[in-house]
């Protein structure tokens, strides 16, 4: 059977990478559009190394976005992300990427789908996995986004025009309540633990607690593979107790949410590139596990999470963070350099609510053109 050609564009969204594609080039069935998404992802590969598709190996650079026109009357575009697996035959729909995120709006512009003239656009986005909005700002020029600036983000060689998200309402985006248990700490197999869900579902974790400094390098962290068997374990008994699964055989195959954040106090530390950063530059030093490994930046929306429980009295990001005024962004540590986030965080009654969480990014496109997928894919 022939290749199939479906048009495409390959798209960095911050420090992820991954396929842009049109909901109208897809067939409408979410299995047959799963398979296609595997098929041009070349998964599953069990060698690790997707050689056989777009993917590059890492959960990071194995991700999909679908976009299509929306119909409702606070949005212009609907988009639904899609995390593919990379040895196993998965595909996980359950959250979002705030880093792909990134370059939806410019996308959609880029295909006609939001008209723009110059100046700054504003594209109003409805995600589907979380059932949230995203407000996207980006210069225009000419009716096409600009992609050249002077916004330089950590993992990113070289800079391009900042990309402003403003993610509306964040509050409860996997599981429909900011604090998934009511609770802002509770013991997990004898670890204190935070579950917070704020644009994603996060557990924290304190570094001193698992046996870590803090500041480790990915690599590092990922060497100990007690360690990182002890998290998974510890993560699906999360994601039970958040609603996320139903058990923790079920969790244990979900690759995205509740991802797992250990967070330290400020201290000194070197990126991946070697670059020192000193303990007065940050407000908490961070580290995410996404996908079954140690992310070398920080998921987007992990990021905003942490901002949002920063914001949360009890909460052990709280605890480390307490210093950090209300009106100032956090200053985040994460193993490619230093981000910010910022969320407005505030307390009604005896509940905690989140009006928006906020960061700046870059995108560009990378190639248009069509990805093929094996025909049986298609059929």
């Amino acid at each position: 059977m022939k290749q199939q050609a479906i048009r495409a564009t390959f798209m960095r969204g911050g420090t992820s990478k991954g396929l842009m594609l049109l909901a109208d080039d897809l067939p409408v069935d979410i299995a047959a559009q799963d398979a296609v998404l595997l098929a041009a992802m070349g998964t599953p590969d069990p060698y690790g190394r997707q050689l056989d598709g777009m993917g590059g190996g890492l959960s990071s650079l194995s991700k999909a976005c679908i976009v299509s026109r929306s119909s409702r009357p606070d949005a212009d575009i609907d988009f639904c992300f899609a995390q593919i697996g990379v040895r196993e035959s998965h595909v996980d729909r359950r959250g979002n990427c705030g880093n792909m995120s990134a370059a939806v709006g410019p996308f959609a512009v880029d295909q006609g789908l939001v008209p723009a003239g110059s100046g700054e656009a504003t594209v109003r986005i409805f995600n589907s996995n979380t059932g949230k909005l995203i407000h996207a700002r980006f210069p225009v020029e000419d009716g096409a986004p600009r992609y050249d600036g002077d916004l330089a983000i950590p993992g990113v060689a070289g800079t391009g025009a900042p990309i402003r998200l403003d993610f509306i309402e964040p509050g409860g985006a996997s599981t429909g309540r900011l604090l998934p248990t009511g609770l802002t700490t509770e013991p997990i197999d004898g670890i204190t633990v935070s579950l917070v869900d704020a644009a994603n579902a996060c557990l924290f974790v304190l570094a001193d607690d698992i046996g870590l400094a803090g500041h480790e390098a990915p690599e590092a962290i990922e060497a100990r593979a007690d360690l990182m068997n002890s998290l998974a374990h510890l993560r699906a008994k999360a994601s039970v107790r958040m609603g996320i699964a139903p058990d923790e055989a079920t969790a244990m195959a979900l690759e995205t949410i509740p991802y797992v954040g250990i967070v330290s106090a400020p201290q000194p530390a070197r990126t991946l590139s070697g670059e020192a950063i000193a303990v007065d530059e940050v407000d908490l030093t961070l580290r995410f596990l996404a996908g079954g490994r140690v992310h070398r930046a920080v998921p987007l929306t992990t990021a905003l999470c942490t901002a949002v429980a920063a914001r949360i009295e009890g909460t052990l990001v709280h605890e480390l963070a307490a210093q950090v005024p209300a009106d100032h962004p956090l200053r985040l540590s994460t193993p490619s350099g230093v981000i910010s986030a910022d969320a407005q965080v505030e307390r009604r009654d005896s509940d905690w609510h989140v009006s928006s969480g906020s960061f700046f990014r870059t995108a560009r496109p990378l190639f248009e053109g069509r990805v093929l997928v094996p025909g049986q894919a298609m059929a």
